[in-house]
């Protein structure tokens, strides 16, 4: 008897392709993309008309605050602290300096601003100013606008700004609106 060589047994790769692409598209479709994350800004719409030119703002009327490279704080030419920026703020907003405010309950410094429908925040930062810093700094200025807007809703409402109804809300937005400009990074230095 003569032997038989036995063949090697062939695997059919026919379908591997099918099986590759399958798991391809599995993958594609299962697979969470990481989205960059950032600040959400609602910018004022775009119009082609013709802009009226801007108005000319009192200097007592702006709140500068610096943040340097160093992630240091210069709020209205003193150096500050994180955990002063959010009073300072509240106290330049609601200060009512002309009178014309019947909610504000500020001091009424003729040096500070007049009203909070005048009141602008001005934030900069220098180029090596870390994100983070920027962040807590920017936090700290709309928890200025929150916390004022939260007590007169109290005051008025009996309820806190979130609870109330979108028409009571724009009340509230219209005795303190918010104006906080964030100019561009200069490069300062220290």
């Amino acid at each position: 008897m003569g032997s038989r060589k036995r063949g090697v047994p062939e695997i059919n790769a026919g379908s591997m392709a099918d099986i590759a692409f399958l798991l391809l598209i599995f993958f594609l479709v299962t697979t969470t993309m990481d989205v960059d994350k950032g600040l959400l800004v609602k910018l004022p719409p775009w119009s082609e008309e013709a802009q009226e030119p801007p108005q000319d703002i009192k200097e007592k009327n702006i709140f500068v605050v610096l943040v340097n490279a160093q992630d240091q704080l210069l709020v209205e030419d003193e150096y500050a602290t994180l955990e002063d920026v959010r009073r300072m703020a509240k106290e330049f907003i609601d200060n009512n300096g002309d009178g014309t405010c019947q909610e504000c309950r500020g001091l009424r410094d003729p040096a500070s601003s007049d009203n909070p429908g005048k009141a602008v925040i001005s934030l900069q930062n220098d180029r090596g100013t870390s994100y983070n810093m920027f962040i807590k700094v920017r936090n700290e200025l709309l928890g200025a606008y929150s916390e004022l807007r939260n007590d007169l809703a109290t005051r008025k409402y009996g309820r806190d700004y979130e609870s109330l109804s979108e028409s009571d809300k724009e009340e509230v937005n219209a005795v303190y609106p918010q104006f906080i400009s964030e100019a561009e990074p200069v490069e300062v230095g220290g």
